[in-house]
This record gives structure tokens, C-alpha cells and sequence, in this order.
């Protein structure tokens, strides 16, 4: 019997509660050595793991150094590529699969013996454009850093279309897409309640502007209710989300965040999903996240923004509908058109395309790309 293959996992997150991460973990495990080096202990089923302590903060950067255009520096002094360099010197594996643009300079230097694959996630030159200071210090060495690293990989991924036409259109490459989809559920849709019960899951901060979806569902006439599971990213922004909830005479709760692998069951109990992102940067315009999936499997209707990704996938699964816009007035509009024969409807479609949004097809994407660098002979290029 061969050896198996060594491959090398890299993110800068905690690893254990990334959804997109244990996906690729769960994928390749059984056909080839997984090592993983990320935040947090160590996830299931891998042959190491090296954690890196949560002071080595891969987000920080320099804006003095920076501003001098001296971007290797920068790369190469930032706290969670120089600790990981130093954990992982002298470890060569056959091929790493790197998470995010952040990554890609570490998986390059570190040499693998067959090639780089990047997994982009998000579009990440313009991740903050919203924010001046980032916008003029941080996103030219982004740039840079996509172009001397990222774009030297033997091939990449993304999450949304909107997002591999974009990196194609500025940086000369073009991901395939593996969007955030989330793994097959086996279970039914249950019996729409009146008024509905509505349902939003994701990230407790600020610049995902979960108060306009409290504001709109307290506004609505149907008297329909939000429970919010919310992690816990942004401690005064949840404290204010508690006061306005304070005010929506009981329709409105927020509930501690629930284990990833149990969350899509939580969901099921509900109507209906929602999630309206206002677009205060490129990546949440073009947003397409797993929350609007795991609503999908969780056999839900779902109410979300004018976002072209996430419109494109409601009408193309047949389960849900779109606000005029970002406003608190068009989120209770939509939510005083719901029927309960229009959610019955809209539970029935997800049910139906259940099998087909499911994140195995998505996976082969992933497959086909850590395949390919695989079968390459010892010795080539490490990127291409």
C-alpha cells in the first residue's frame, strides 16, 4: 500500500469552529495525511496539528511600515505569518492548501514538495474598503501580496462567482468557485406556526448590520418573531442588540451561540431565515454565506437583501424572497408578505433542492484541485 501524501492545512482562524475549514479537513483525511496549523486545539481527525497562540494575530499590521511601501517587511514582521514560520521551518510537507490571501506567502517560502492550492474565501483587497485608514494603508499591500504570493499557487478557489470574476478582471487569475455550501441534513420540513417564527444565525459585530433585521421584524404588523443565535465577536454591540430586543415586547430573543454541528437542527424547529447584509464593501455585496445553506438544510424559507449572489440562489432554489432593499421598512415589508401558504411553499422548495445545495458536489471542486498537485512529480515548481 502507498504512503500517503502529506498535506498541510493553513488558517488563520480557529479551526475547530470554521465551517469552510472542517469541510476540507473532513474531504481529504481518509486519503492523505492531514496536518493542520491554525488558532485553537486541534480538530478531529488529523495527524497533527499545530496551534498557534491567539497573541500571533495574523490581522495585525503596521501602518508605519506600510505607508513606506515596504510590504515584504510588513509580511514577514506580521505576528501570525512570523510564529507560524517558526513553528513550521524545516516541516515540507507534499502539498499545502492554504486558507485565505494572509496565508499564501507562508505556504510558498515553506516550499511544498508538489504545490500550493489557495482557497481565497473572500475577495480580500477590498474586504475593508468601507474604512479609510485600511483602505489607503493596508489594501495596496494586500495587492501587492496577492500578486508576488497568491497568484504564484498551482490554483485557487473562492466562494461566489461575483468574486472569481473579480480576481480574474484585476489580478489576472480566475478561481474556481466551491461556495459555503453545507453538508446534506437528513430531515423534513416542519409545520409552518403563525405568526412565523423567524430565525437569524452568524457573526455578533457591528459592520453586519444585524440591528436592521431586529428594527425591520419589530416593525412588521404580522407580529412574526426573530430568535438570534449570535456569536459572541462584539460584547457592546450584543449589549445593544439586547436593549433593542428589550423593546420588541418579546418577539424579539437572542440566544447563545449553538455547536456548528448541531446548529442546522436548532434551525429546523423555525419558518423562516433571514439575513440582509448591508453592502458596505465589495465582499458584502457580492456575499454568499453558509448561514443562507444551512437555512437551505435546515429546510427553511429565507428573506434576504438585494444581494446579486444570494437573490441568484433564492430564485434559482425556489426558496425565498428578496427585500426591495437594505431598510429596516422593505425587511418588515417582506416579512408582512409572508402567508402561510407562501411558507409552506418556500420550506417545500428547500426540501426539494436539498440534495442538489448540498456541499458534496462543492467539495469535488476542492477534490480535483489537491488531485491534480498530487500526481505532479517531485522536484517542479512548487506553485504551478
Amino acid at each position: 500500500m502507498a504512503e500517503r501524501q502529506s498535506l498541510l492545512i493553513i488558517s488563520f482562524s480557529e479551526i475547530v469552529s470554521d465551517p469552510r475549514v472542517r469541510r476540507q479537513i473532513a474531504l481529504f483525511r481518509d486519503t492523505y495525511e492531514v496536518i493542520t496549523c491554525g488558532y485553537g486545539p486541534a480538530p478531529e481527525g488529523v495527524a497533527r496539528h499545530i496551534e498557534l497562540p491567539l497573541t500571533e494575530n495574523a490581522s495585525i499590521w503596521d501602518g508605519r511600515v506600510l505607508a513606506l511601501r515596504q510590504y515584504r517587511l510588513e509580511t514577514w514582521r506580521n505576528p501570525g505569518l512570523a510564529g507560524a514560520w517558526r513553528r513550521l521551518n524545516g516541516l515540507r510537507p507534499d502539498i499545502i492548501l492554504a486558507n485565505e490571501a494572509i496565508a499564501a506567502p507562508l505556504a510558498l517560502r515553506l516550499k511544498p514538495r508538489r504545490g500550493t492550492h489557495v482557497d481565497l474565501h473572500e475577495y480580500h483587497s477590498r474586504v475593508r474598503e468601507n474604512e479609510g485608514y485600511w483602505r489607503k494603508r493596508a489594501k495596496p499591500w494586500i495587492e501587492w501580496m496577492i500578486r508576488a504570493y497568491v497568484a504564484k499557487a498551482g490554483s485557487w478557489t473562492t466562494v461566489a462567482p461575483g468574486i472569481a470574476d473579480e480576481y480574474e478582471r484585476e489580478f489576472g487569475f480566475r478561481p474556481e468557485v466551491v461556495r459555503n455550501t453545507t453538508p446534506y441534513a437528513e430531515q423534513t420540513p416542519t409545520a409552518v406556526t403563525w405568526p412565523p417564527r423567524l430565525v437569524h444565525s452568524g457573526a455578533g459585530m457591528r459592520k453586519r448590520g444585524t440591528e436592521l433585521i431586529v428594527r425591520g421584524v419589530i416593525a412588521a404588523a404580522n407580529e412574526a418573531t426573530l430568535d438570534l443565535y449570535l456569536t459572541k465577536g462584539d460584547p457592546g454591540y450584543l449589549a445593544e442588540l439586547n436593549a433593542l430586543a428589550a423593546t420588541s415586547g418579546g418577539r424579539v430573543t437572542l440566544h447563545d451561540p449553538v455547536p456548528y454541528e448541531q446548529l442546522v437542527g436548532v434551525l429546523n424547529g423555525y419558518d423562516v431565515g433571514i439575513h440582509v447584509l448591508p453592502p458596505v464593501n465589495f465582499n458584502h455585496l457580492m456575499a454568499l454565506p453558509n448561514k443562507v445553506f444551512d437555512y437551505l438544510q435546515a429546510r427553511l424559507g429565507v428573506i434576504v437583501g438585494p444581494s446579486p449572489e444570494m437573490v441568484a440562489l433564492v430564485e434559482a432554489a425556489g426558496y425565498g424572497v428578496s427585500t426591495a432593499d437594505f431598510t429596516p421598512e422593505a425587511i418588515a415589508a417582506a416579512v408582512d408578505a409572508l402567508t402561510p401558504t407562501a411558507v409552506e411553499d418556500m420550506k417545500a422548495a428547500a426540501h426539494a433542492a436539498a440534495r442538489t445545495y448540498a456541499s458534496d458536489a462543492e467539495d469535488a471542486v476542492w477534490k480535483a484541485a489537491i488531485d491534480r498537485i498530487a500526481a505532479r512529480g517531485i522536484g517542479g515548481r512548487h506553485g504551478r
